[in-house]
């Protein structure tokens, strides 16, 4: 997934690389999600299930950018990072929307 503009300054300076240690791990290949345990799409290749091209992408479990411990990362296709991000997304745009309105959260 993309790292929004505020966020860049929350990954580390070797962010790539680290990427390329999960990439490693994962073989090139999907490592399964909570949603789709199995899933083992390969990079570039069409997915199995969907058909769509896949680019893998890291996640963090606990979607923190700052713990970068590779037991908290994950080599994901599309499916597997949304569906598991879907969410801390959606709770992140209704927050954006209600400061961009001038709402208070009410807790």
């Amino acid at each position: 997934m993309p790292i929004r503009p505020e966020n860049k300054d929350r990954y580390p300076k070797n962010w790539k690389d680290i990427v390329a240690q999960v990439r490693e791990r994962s073989g090139n290949r999907c490592e399964g999600s909570p949603a789709y345990p199995d899933c083992r799409a390969v990079n570039y290749e069409p997915h199995p299930v969907t058909g769509s091209r896949v680019v893998l992408t890291t996640a963090h479990l606990d979607q923190t950018p700052e713990n970068n411990s590779l037991d908290n990362l994950r080599h994901w296709c599309q499916r597997c990072h949304i569906t598991y991000d879907a969410p801390m997304k959606a709770s992140g745009i209704k927050q954006r929307r209600n400061e961009r309105l001038g709402q208070a959260v009410l807790l």
